[in-house]
């Protein structure tokens, strides 16, 4: 629509996650290195939480992209609401396992043989489980037995778990002990800050050719920043709304004015959470090795 309105290559401020417009903000930037540590222990859990629309994703799918190609045979798992069967069904389809009719015992049996042929060819496993807050005691408990699968003294796979922030709270419950002492890394992603707001709308609008048009006023950003709360998803929602506004009433530039006016538009149609003109949070990150 816009996009080639304003001769932006594909659009700025798409909602589905692409690692070829991470964003290194100071959180994400130190969360990826302690992926990266983790990822490199060879073992045990990685985990990943944050709010929704913070990033997660596309922060996964970038340190998969810095993998060495073909050493890691990644899987995932998008679809929580199972039950401990049916997540051991979910993670041999994601491997490319097929498990017509096979009991637990065998599903077990048949996600260990092919983690060994894997192991033995030089390669590795890595499951990602999406949306992990979702998961109850009993499924998390079966991602903490798959973990006990060796070769040796050599761990056959690795997860990630990646979630909203009640994954946090989740884990520091007695009854998850035995899965805390198996995490290799973790990390909680937070808003972005007023400065790192603006600096991710210009990074995402130079990924698609932007020349500065349309022009945005140096005070559009301070708001984008309160309207959105520094949630990425938040500032994508809210500046496609902006740019579509802006082509449609034919403007050369953008202001702190057209960014009330979206927000309102989002408010009034969707009553979309964090477009309120209120004070944002405060951007907050912390990690674990």
């Amino acid at each position: 629509m816009f996009e080639s309105h304003f001769k932006f290559i594909k659009p700025p401020f798409q909602l589905s996650p692409d690692p070829s417009f991470y964003f290194e903000s100071s959180g994400h930037g130190r969360a990826l290195s302690y992926l990266k540590y983790g990822v490199y222990q060879r073992e045990g859990f990685i985990v990943v939480t944050g709010e929704v629309g913070s990033g997660k994703t596309t922060l996964v799918r970038t340190l998969l992209n810095s993998l060495v190609s073909g050493e890691v045979v990644a899987a995932q798992v998008v679809n929580t609401q199972l039950d401990s069967s049916e997540l051991l069904h979910t993670i041999c389809a994601a491997f490319g396992l097929p498990v017509p009719g096979l009991s637990k015992a065998q599903m077990l049996g048949t996600l260990e043989a092919f983690f060994t042929a894997l192991a033995v060819g030089g390669r590795r496993a890595l499951l990602i489980i999406d949306e992990a807050q979702n998961l109850g005691l009993k499924e998390i408990e079966e991602l903490r037995m798959l973990s006990n699968f060796q070769l040796g003294p050599r761990a056959l796979l690795q997860s990630f778990l990646v979630g909203q922030p009640e994954l946090r709270l989740m884990l520091r419950s007695s009854s998850m002990e035995q899965l805390r002492q198996r995490v290799i890394a973790s990390c909680h992603l937070g808003p972005l800050s007023a400065d790192e707001t603006r600096a991710y709308v210009k990074h995402r609008l130079r990924r698609v050719g932007w020349d500065e048009y349309p022009v945005i006023a140096a005070e559009a950003y301070s708001v984008i920043h309160m309207f959105s709360g520094g949630i990425p998803r938040r500032i994508n929602v809210l500046c496609t709304r902006v740019l579509l506004a802006c082509w449609l009433s034919g403007k050369t530039d953008v202001t702190a004015n057209d960014i009330r006016d979206a927000a309102a538009e989002l408010d009034a149609e969707l009553g979309t959470p964090g477009l309120t003109e209120s004070p944002h949070p405060q951007p907050t990150s912390s990690y674990r090795e």
